[in-house]
C-alpha cells in the first residue's frame, strides 16, 4: 500500500546554502531508490524549516532507503544540517 511520509526538519540557520548543494547531489539518488515514487522539498520562508514530502510504495521501501543510508555515511551528513532529529510520519490515503 502507497504511503506518504513527511520529515519535519528544524534546520541550522547558517547551513541553507550548503543544504541546498547537498540536497541537489543527493535527491535524484532518493528519487530512483527501489519503492521511492516522489520526493518534494519546502522551506519556510525564513529557511529554518523544511520539509521533505516523500510518496513510497510501503513503509517497508523507505525503511529500506533509510537503512541504506545510514550504511552509506549520507544520513549523518544529512544529520548535520539539523538542530534536532526530525518529525517522520507515515500517512496512509482514505476513500472518503
Amino acid at each position: 500500500m502507497k504511503v506518504r511520509v513527511t520529515l519535519n526538519c528544524q534546520l541550522k540557520s547558517t547551513q541553507t546554502e550548503t543544504l541546498s548543494s547537498f540536497l541537489k547531489l543527493n535527491l535524484p539518488r532518493v528519487r530512483s531508490f527501489e519503492g521511492c515514487l516522489n520526493v518534494s522539498v519546502y522551506f519556510t520562508e525564513d529557511n529554518v524549516q523544511m520539509l521533505l514530502e516523500e510518496q513510497w510504495l510501503s513503509i517497508e521501501h523507505h525503511q529500506s532507503y533509510i537503512e541504506h543510508i545510514k550504511e552509506n555515511g549520507v544520513l549523518e551528513e544529512l544529520a548535520a544540517f539539523f538542530e534536532s532529529p526530525p518529525t517522520i510520519k507515515y500517512f496512509y490515503q482514505k476513500d472518503i
